[in-house]
């Protein structure tokens, strides 16, 4: 018997009353006539439409995840992994690492199969099939996007390609603002068919509202520097008729566009019960740990993790695994848990002070070099770390969600490390053998070299690799219920976030920003910063600057970057922003991680590790040279 073709399921399953992630399902066996079996049946047809969703990439896989760890929000210590070709600069044409090309088309002509033959299941409820046929519009639609955000113009697929098309009349790519027609074109077409909410075994399934969020993305793209009149790039951008694929003049009614796809998913999203997060109180059921006490920390470090909770509109069901952001996260245990994703001083810095300003704007906070000074965090700071460990003030008076996400020297890591599951400690567990100290479900760290989430001294018998390159450790996406074991484990299981409300919300401001509304821009702004327990935009800007449009766009693309560190935005925000190279040609920074004691600790200091940006050509993904070279009417992305 030969082996099953196998597929992910992107949705979550409830099982007694518990969201777990799904495992494989039988589709098709690959000795049997695809479409004739895929379709012989209710049932058949249930498992084809949801392997019209196992081209999705995922979005955390921790070695293979186009944007996860590969912006400059963190230094990793696995830059072995094949993700550290891209931060490195180190992919092509003919050597692209990882290439989402083929894959998409794949699923694009997967959803016109199901399409093409959903009428002939033999007993199948209309609602059902209407169903079916909008969601696989929806999956047209984003795997289009998709390719249109990694590439820039492509091929359009508006039907089930032939097998039999001759080489010389393959398809050629369409222009950008087709290309973008297009996606919003078949998002609108399955938003009139979808729910506006999935719950239970459909959560994750698409949506009317996820339809109109991915439509507001797409247009935001296309209004952004990169996309909109960019001849500085784009000029000799043609396919071989000599046509030009981007636009080349700058269209102010895209921003606008853009608005209004921002107000109408924001509209359906609440009417659908969505809402920002603000539960202060919520533990991953099965993983109690009351940390962090302070309720603005817990919310916004639940946030992410809370499965099903209203303010997320789209997610991805699938298990994380072993290697991605949760055990890459957390302090060092050994076999289980591996101390090596670092937030960058470049990413520490965009953090806001308590006072919601740039750390280089608010009077009140350190500056020069004074802002790494050592001092002790005192009782006033008892809430984000140990009163008598030494830290740097660089490190205080931040705002909540550089606590909630960020571990810091002396500062705490909300983990229940290696117990009994009762609090008692494991006499033999890694986290005892390192010497951490650990109290009522929160670490104490220590970055000093030797110390419990350092490097370890050269010539240790405990540990040279598994360190933390810049001194801090990412505590976003990790639950604080986790109880490490000392051998590989799966952590706790909750959907990824795709799309949450928060970001309907700020792409709106941005887009309000570009039209110059600015009374709508800090409004909706407003709504995150009070959520992220900093003061409005208004109050913390009085008296040091004017907000007008250029000082309003500056504040809404800094409060993107920090509300969405670390979920899969940063690479792509910063490409559309046409700044990526003043970020992504440069090493990262941090602390000095040899430094034997808090002083020589407290020195910025360059990461080695390469970091490479080639502009203008890697604000694009390269198209594969097989593809171009198979196909006589492509042509290859500028500069590769």
């Amino acid at each position: 018997m030969k082996k099953f073709y196998k597929i992910f399921i992107v949705m979550a399953c409830l099982l007694l009353g518990v969201l777990s992630s799904c495992d494989y399902l039988d589709v098709v066996p690959d000795e049997k006539a695809t479409e004739k079996d895929a379709f012989e049946d209710k049932e058949a047809a249930r498992r084809f439409i949801y392997s019209c969703y196992a081209y999705i990439p995922n979005p955390r896989n921790g070695t293979s995840s186009l944007d996860l760890f590969t912006a400059d929000e963190v230094v990793t210590a696995f830059e072995h992994e094949t993700f550290a070709s891209f931060p490195k600069g180190n992919y092509s044409a003919s050597r692209p690492v990882i290439s989402y090309w083929n894959s998409l088309f794949q699923g694009i002509k997967q959803c016109y199969i199901l399409l093409n033959n959903i009428d002939k299941v033999p007993a199948l409820e209309a609602s059902v099939k209407a169903d079916y046929i909008a969601q696989a519009k929806f999956l047209i639609g984003y795997y289009h996007f998709l390719l249109v955000r990694s590439y820039g113009p492509v091929i359009l697929v508006k039907e089930e390609p032939s097998l039999i098309t001759p080489a010389d009349q393959y398809s050629p790519r369409s222009s950008y603002d087709e290309c973008v027609d297009y996606v919003c074109q078949m998002l609108d077409e399955s938003a009139e068919g979808l729910p506006a909410t999935r719950v239970n075994e459909h959560y994750g399934l698409a949506t009317s509202v996820a339809a109109k969020s991915i439509k507001a993305r797409m247009l935001l793209y296309a209004a952004s520097p990169l996309f909109n009149g960019n001849s500085e790039f784009y000029a000799d951008f043609k396919d071989k008729d000599g046509n030009a694929l981007m636009p080349l003049t700058y269209d102010a009614g895209k921003w606008q566009k853009a608005k209004s796809a921002y107000e109408e998913a924001i509209r359906v999203a609440e009417a659908a019960g969505y809402g920002l997060y603000k539960k202060t109180d919520y533990m991953l059921d099965g993983f109690d740990n009351v940390e962090p006490v302070d309720p603005v920390q817990h919310t916004l470090r639940y946030t992410v993790i809370e499965p099903a909770n209203n303010e997320v509109i789209w997610a991805d069901c699938r298990s994380e695994g072993a290697y991605s952001i949760q055990n890459k996260s957390l302090p060092f245990c050994n076999g289980s848990a591996y101390n090596g994703v670092s937030p960058t001083l470049a990413m520490l810095k965009r953090f806001y002070t308590e006072n919601g300003l740039p750390i280089d704007a608010d009077p009140a906070f350190p500056k020069g070099n004074s802002i790494y000074e050592s001092t002790t965090l005192g009782e006033e700071n008892a809430s984000i770390g140990d009163p008598e460990a030494q830290t740097i003030r660089f490190n205080l008076n931040r705002e909540p969600r550089f606590y909630a996400w960020v571990a810091f020297q002396g500062g705490f890591y909300e983990i229940l490390s290696a117990t009994d599951g009762n609090g008692a400690y494991d006499a033999d567990a890694s986290y005892q053998k390192y010497n951490l100290a650990v109290n009522q479900g929160k670490l104490v760290c220590d970055f000093v070299i030797g110390g419990n989430t350092s490097r370890q001294p050269e010539g240790s018998t405990l540990r040279t690799n598994n360190y933390s390159p810049t001194g801090y450790l990412n505590k976003k996406g990790v639950v604080p219920g986790y109880s490490v074991r000392t051998s590989l484990y799966n952590p706790p299981f909750y959907p990824w976030p795709v799309i949450r409300l928060a970001e309907l919300y700020l792409g709106y401001a941005e887009a309000c920003v570009e039209c110059n509304d600015l009374s709508n821009a800090k409004k909706y702004l407003n709504e995150v910063r009070k959520r992220a327990g900093i003061p409005d935009v208004e109050t913390s800007w009085n008296g040091i600057a004017t907000l007008d449009q250029n000082k309003m766009r500056e504040i809404v693309r800094q409060e993107r970057t920090i509300e969405f560190y670390l979920e899969n935005h940063t690479f792509w925000d910063l490409r559309r922003w046409k700044d990526a190279e003043r970020h992504f040609g440069v090493k990262a920074k941090g602390m000095n991680i040899l430094g034997k004691n808090i002083e020589e600790f407290a020195q910025e200091s360059e990461v080695s590790f390469e970091r490479k940006f080639e502009s203008p050509t890697q604000y694009l993904m390269p198209v594969p040279v097989e593809d171009v070279n198979r196909n006589l009417n492509l042509v290859q992305n500028p500069g590769y």
